[in-house]
């Protein structure tokens, strides 16, 4: 009942407004620095500021550095304004502004939380060079009967240095603007109304006043809210050729005369002088003579801060000086017009930057202002005020001056009547609380100064000062109160109060609803939190007189008690008996007793004592004199003391533990044949020994433990009924092992404990929910004690039987709220071992309840049949089947998701080892029919193994283990052959799940989600190609070509088409394979992944291909769900997504598989010198990266041959490249090739070059026969001797090789420079010589070719050159020479 400062809300993303607003604030501006650096010089220099020492506070540490600091020191140099109704807040800096709108979100600590975010921001300026000098923002009542007294909206009001002042919405839209007058906006301030607190009070007007250096405008508050009021009309209908016109500005305009400077002011409002000060004043004008009026006159009074005087006091008779009228234009319509104009006349040519000049330079008539000359004042020469702030009493001004001075006013008197020191830079704002008359405690006897408690509400003001230099926040008591508050909050704050609240109000409108308003608030841009100040009324009155703050002093008495460290609990117990008593507000009583009951170390005797003495205190007062609401506070509070006494007593009773029983008697129990009670118990062993997460628990930590203050934090007493409060998971299970944990382990009495609990007020559906939260959170214990299911049975019977459990209207026909609730945590449950064992006791009880009553009913009509082969059928019963069969189906589900590959050579992505998320029946019927299978994709995922594994397993479920199937299994895990060990068991949990689940883990959904998924995964981390890569595998492992060609499809044109453009367009634009740096910056990978990503592409169109030709061939499948599944509800899966997909156009999926595959080709090999899109016409070009269901225009006909030389060109570089590799490849065995490129393996680049060159219109034997020579370039004639084969013309062929065989032999006779070479160079033929000669063996690839294997060559090129060849005879020449040669 202190003072305090409470956070109302946070800022959503305060630094993006502060590099907005103040661009040179932002971390490592120069600008940030320099201003450091001047600023803190500054203040050094500044006075004694630094040595003020408070005993009571500590200033917090500064340890930041200067640019730091200076970059929190933003907000000083802004304006400010909040709205009253907390609904708006304006921060604008010289010409910029941003308005922030509250919004109820989540905070981190997942409690709600207002947070201001950006609704506007942008540039308010419109004359050149003109800044915001002030803002205010005022909510205007809404006209509406329903909403009557409730802001309707807000409008800001900023006046700027041009003397403009502009009127705005809450979306940035101008209103309207008026000038005035032409000198700078000091100070813009508002009053709106409030209802007289005395008959003799002056009603006031409402009013904005807005200060310039030498005048005071004050706007009628009337008139401005029927303007505002049609102007946003105009805008809401945004029509700028309806113009209504609004009704005119009514204000006044006075010239202050006598006063050097002013900087601030404060608008009192209309006041009425007594005869006595009517007299003393006319006295002091007109001298002795002075005649005096029969009526006082009414006057404005306004007081201004400045300099000579240092305060000024002007007073403005009523009815000296006539209103008057401004022309309101419409800011928005004329906007409108002019630039509707502007750009009509801009597209037509007309208009030019002169003729605008003149149009922006006019500016409306100023009036004159009617000159007022100052009363009187404060004249200090020295002093220079900064601001004025009214009270809301409008008796009392604060004032800050240069001096560090805060000077309390009285304004009625015009004298200072108090002075506070040390608060330079101050910034003050005034609290006002009104005594809440009910919480004092009403006696017959009271002769307290309080009065009469049925009297009016007293009102206490306190002024709050925030001293930014010390960082602290101060609450006064005023006139001559002390210190009620302090608080430090930092150096960076700003304090905001606007006193005034809802414009538009009067005396009728103003009594209705009352909005929440907040007087003043405090922002604090370090923590990004905006705080409010509560100040309870007791605090103004004085510590002889004010019982309240006698209460106060004894509570802080009994904490101190309480926190003490006196062993003696008696001595505790007498002490707070006395202090209790004593006390004598029943709030604070009640805040005494909370206090006592929530301490620790009070003991439970003590803590009911206490209670009984207080509660056989108040009942022997008289009746009159007793507070209702505390006496059943201690009456309630009494009843759970008691009860957790009556619960700890049963817990430590131990009672003599039945045998165990067996399983025979757990089986009929149940409810279950001995068949289904032994695959309950295989399922529930399986599900334990995959289920090895493992939870910390501490030795102290024991389950049937509970501290009474948790429990009586816990429960609560309404009308005899205990309920259980909001809370916490874990609480919530605390509370229920201390009910009924003892009991489950069979060591304490469940029917002592059920009547306890019962008698006690507890409803059966609460103790239901209790003990089904503690059944279901202990799976792990409970799986350790069979014992504990026979527990839960006799518990749950004896709850069945209370009262109220069951409706006594119930029928077997209808569905009982008690047994549906039962069956609501079982769904919700993740714990799934746990409900299925709840919903087999849930079962069994309800059958046991249904057959008693179906006895009851039939035991009068069938006399004497057998009653025991009946089985009694209810709708509660069949819900109970289908839910015992789906929690079946999830625990073998969570069971497989359990499971893990023993040990994972291969390097696991970070994608692969975040955890999985566990299943209840819930989740799988909210996730779509395509939730099971997409569950085990993930699952596959995060496992990484070969999609063979599926298929084993579903092979295995469907015949027996054959030769084939081992084989495979063997294949599995070649490539972690360690993993191998855990195989069996997944393989098993696998085919129990398949058996399971025989239509949504079809093999074809199962292998279509883990595309899928690994897809999405890919997406996440694309430098991951090996997902890709896998997606691609499961997705050749479907076997209906429908599901396969929809699945390509989707991937496709959702993760595919948009990278694989841009990887086009980069290789097109740099003419080669592009660097790593381009591409993690433009497709997002590295230049490996990014290989590997666009062999994955072709690979998918070519399954997308092969899928559209043998879906002609096979029907769609049909798409089933199992029965205890059908009422699932969610998104579609992606199977039925897969099936809705259109046919594609095979001719524009194999033009852009062409260009996968030459793109695939240019990384592979890292060409050079290769624009893929130059391969194409303009027809090509423009039909890549289309929708593949489309048709369109591909080419045709004869190609233009330059078009053609390059295509050839480029298969001839592919297949040299090709061969190059393979021959390096042979050389280096150490890295495979398939380990680099996934899809090498069965990948023949000369064959598919052939392909292409079909395809690009380029002859496949021109190809063919270059690869057959590049072989032989490189030296290997055994490959090029198979590839000839293949060549259709031979003759072509074999003169080409025959250049090879003369480049071979040159470099053995001319470049070897042997004795033997030169000898029989000399007896060759001339011809062949000279031929030889002009050999190059350098355009050889290898020329380390042995003279056998050249001989073999050449014979070959014999063979098949005709005889009329005319090269003929040089051939046969050549072979002489080889044979001549020694090998």
């Amino acid at each position: 009942m202190s003072c305090a400062l409470v956070p109302f809300g946070h800022f959503q993303d305060l630094e993006a407004a502060r590099d907005f607003l103040c661009p040179h604030r932002r971390p490592g501006s120069a600008a940030a620095g320099r201003d450091s650096a001047g600023k803190s010089a500054s203040w050094e220099d500044g006075g004694g500021w630094g040595a003020w020492d408070e005993a009571e506070l500590q200033e917090p540490e500064e340890e930041e550095s200067n640019s730091k600091n200076q970059r929190n020191y933003w907000l000083q140099d802004c304006v400010l304004s909040l709205s009253p109704t907390n609904d708006l807040m304006v921060i604008a800096n010289e010409q910029k502004a941003v308005f922030l709108v509250p919004k109820w979100k989540h905070s981190d600590k997942g409690k709600e939380e207002m947070q201001y975010a950006v609704g506007w921001s942008g540039s308010l300026n419109v004359e050149e060079g003109e800044c915001v000098s002030s803002v205010l923002c005022i909510p205007l009542a809404s006209q509406k009967r329903s909403s009557t007294g409730r802001p309707d909206w807000t409008c800001i009001v900023v006046g700027f240095t041009s003397g403009y002042v502009r009127f705005y919405t809450e979306s940035g839209v101008l209103l309207l603007a008026q000038l005035l007058n032409e000198d700078p906006v000091l100070q813009l301030k508002c009053r709106t109304y409030e209802i007289p607190r005395h008959p003799g009070v002056t009603e006031q007007n409402e009013e904005l006043s807005i200060l310039y250096p030498a005048a005071i405008v004050t706007i009628d508050g009337f008139s401005l809210f029927q303007s505002l009021r049609a102007c946003r009309n105009q805008v809401a209908r945004a029509s700028g050729n309806e113009n209504v016109q609004p009704p005119p500005l009514a204000y006044k305009k006075w010239g202050l005369q006598d006063v050097d400077t002013i900087v601030d002011h404060a608008s009192i409002g209309i006041m009425t002088l007594c005869p006595f000060d009517q007299m003393k004043t006319a006295s002091n004008i007109g001298g002795y003579n002075a005649t005096i009026k029969n009526s006082p006159p009414a006057m404005s009074q306004y007081v201004t801060v400045g300099a000579n005087p240092f305060t000024g006091f002007f007073f403005a008779l009523e009815g000296s000086s006539q209103p008057l009228l401004s022309h309101v234009a419409l800011a928005v319509a004329s906007k409108l017009t002019s630039a509707l104009f502007n750009a009509a006349s801009g597209w037509l040519g007309w208009k030019s930057k002169h003729e605008e000049e003149p149009v922006q330079k006019q500016k409306p008539k100023v009036e004159p202002a009617t000159p007022l000359a100052v009363r009187f004042g404060l004249p200090d020469s020295r002093r220079h005020g900064e601001r004025i702030c009214l009270s809301p009493c409008n008796t009392l001004a604060a004032v800050t001056d240069e001096f560090g001075r805060v000077i309390l006013l009285d304004v009625t008197r015009g004298l200072a009547v108090r002075m506070w020191k040390g608060y330079r830079d101050a910034e003050v704002g005034w609290i006002q609380t009104v005594e809440d008359l009910q919480e004092r405690e009403s006696e017959k006897m009271d002769s307290s100064p309080f009065g009469n408690a049925q009297g009016p509400s007293r009102v206490a003001q306190f002024l709050v000062i925030y001293a930014p230099r010390r960082g602290i926040l101060e609450v006064w008591s005023t006139q001559q109160g002390p210190r009620v508050g302090a608080f430090n909050v930092g150096k960076y704050c700003r304090l905001l109060y606007p006193g005034y609240k809802i414009m538009g109000l009067n005396n009728v409108t103003s009594q209705g609803w009352q909005p929440q308003t907040y007087q003043i608030c405090l922002v604090d841009p370090v923590s990004g939190s905006v705080k409010t100040v509560h100040v309870p009324f007791h605090l103004a009155l004085s510590d002889k007189k004010s019982e309240r703050a006698k209460d106060m002093h004894l509570v802080k008495k009994l904490n101190a008690l309480l926190k003490a460290k006196t062993s003696d609990p008696d001595l505790i117990e007498a002490e707070a008996k006395e202090l209790i008593l004593d006390i004598k507000y029943p709030a604070t009583k009640k805040q005494a007793l909370e206090s006592i009951l929530t301490s620790e170390r009070v003991p439970l005797s003590s803590l009911t004592n206490i209670t009984q003495t207080l509660m056989d205190n108040l009942k022997r007062q008289e009746l009159e004199c007793v507070d209702e609401g505390l006496l059943q506070f201690c009456a309630n509070k009494l009843k759970l003391l008691h009860l957790y006494e009556l619960i700890s007593k049963l817990n430590s009773q131990s009672i003599q533990k039945d045998t165990s029983p067996s399983d025979n008697d757990l089986a009929k129990l149940l409810r279950l044949e001995e068949k289904d009670f032994h695959r309950l118990e295989t399922l529930l062993e399986n599900y334990k020994k995959e289920n090895t997460q493992t939870t910390v628990q501490f030795s102290d930590e024991k389950d049937d433990i509970l501290s009474v203050k948790m429990f009586l934090e816990y429960l609560e007493y309404e009308k005899d009924v205990i309920n259980v409060k909001s809370m916490e998971d874990g609480e919530y299970v605390a509370l229920g092992s201390f009910f009924f944990w003892k009991c489950l382990c069979g060591e304490s009495s469940i029917e002592e404990m059920c009547d306890a609990l019962e008698s006690a007020g507890f409803t059966p559906q609460t103790l239901l929910s209790l003990l089904l939260n503690l059944w279901l959170s202990k799976e792990k214990d409970i799986l350790d004690k069979p014992d504990s299911v026979s527990c839960l049975h006799t518990m749950l019977s004896l709850l069945s039987k209370m009262k109220v459990a069951i409706d006594e209207s119930w029928d077997t026909q209808s569905v009982s709220p008690w047994w549906q609730q039962m069956r609501t945590a079982c769904v919700q449950s993740e714990n799934n071992a746990a409900a299925l064992l709840s919903a087999h006791v849930g079962h069994s009880v309800t059958a046991q309840i249904i057959d008693s009553v179906t006895e009851k009913k039939f035991s009068q009509i069938v006399v004497g049949s057998d009653m025991e082969s009946w089985e009694a059928l209810s709708l509660d019963t069949e819900y109970w089947k289908l839910l015992l069969k789906q929690l079946e189906d999830c625990l073998i589900l969570q069971t497989l998701l359990h499971s893990k590959v023993t040990k994972r050579i291969k390097r696991v992505s970070s994608l692969q080892t975040e955890p999985l998320g566990r299943l209840s029946v819930k989740k799988l019927l909210e996730a779509g029919k395509g939730g099971i299978a997409d569950t085990v994709a993930k699952w596959v995922f995060k496992q990484g193994f070969s999609p063979l594994v599926l298929n084993l397993a579903q092979y295995k479920t469907n015949t027996d283990s054959t030769e084939e199937s081992v084989e495979m299994h063997n294949n599995l895990f070649l490539e972690e052959p360690e993993a191998d060990a855990g195989l069996e068991t997944i393989l098993e949990l696998l085919q129990v799940a398949y058996q399971q689940f025989p239509c949504s883990l079809e093999v074809d959904v199962l292998h279509a989600h883990c595309s899928w998924e690994y897809v999405v995964q890919w997406n996440k981390d694309p430098e991951e190609a090996c997902f890709l890569t896998r997606s691609i595998d499961h997705l050749r492992c479907i076997i209906n070509a429908h599901v396969q060609h929809g699945i390509a499809l989707m991937m496709w044109n959702t993760f595919i088409v948009k990278r694989l453009s841009s990887a086009t367009y980069l290789m097109d634009k740099v003419g080669k394979a592009p660097k790593d740096r381009l591409c993690r910056r433009d497709v997002g990978m590295s230049d490996t992944a990014m290989t590997a990503f666009l062999g994955c592409c072709s690979e998918l169109l070519q399954t997308l291909l092969e899928a559209d030709v043998t879906s002609d061939e096979m029907q769609a499948p049909v798409l089933d769900t199992e029965d205890a599944w059908v009422s699932v509800e969610g998104p579609v899966s992606i199977v039925e997504l897969a099936l809705e997909q259109k046919r594609i156009h095979y001719p524009l999926v194999e033009h852009q598989f062409v260009l996968c595959t030459v793109l695939y080709a240019i990384m592979r090999f890292s060409l050079k010198s290769v624009k893929p899109l130059t391969l194409f016409d303009s027809k090509g070009k423009n039909a890549f990266f289309k929708d593949l269901t489309s048709i369109q225009l591909l080419p045709s006909g004869d190609m233009d041959p330059n078009v053609l030389s390059i295509r050839q060109q480029f298969l001839l570089k592919v297949v040299s490249a090709a061969v190059q590799t393979l021959c390096s490849s042979q050389k280096d065995k150490e890295v495979s090739e398939e380990e680099l490129f996934p899809f090498e393996k069965g990948k023949n680049w000369p064959t598919l070059a052939a392909d292409l060159a079909q395809y690009l219109q380029i002859s496949e034997d021109l190809v063919k026969r270059h690869y057959v020579c590049e072989l032989y370039s490189y030296g290997m004639d055994h490959l090029g001797e198979e590839a000839f084969l293949q060549v259709a013309d031979k003759e072509v062929l074999a003169s080409q090789l025959l250049i090879l065989a003369g480049q071979r032999l040159a470099f053995v006779l001319l470049h070897g420079q042997t004795k033997e070479g030169m000898e029989l160079l000399t007896r060759l033929p001339p011809t062949l010589c000279t031929w030889l000669k002009a050999m190059d063996p350098k355009e050889l690839q290898n020329v380390d070719v042995p003279i056998a294997t050249t001989a073999k060559l050449v014979n070959k090129v014999i063979e098949h050159l005709p005889e009329n060849h005319g090269q003929y005879s040089l051939a046969l020449n050549l072979i002489e020479a080889v044979e001549a040669i020694p090998s």
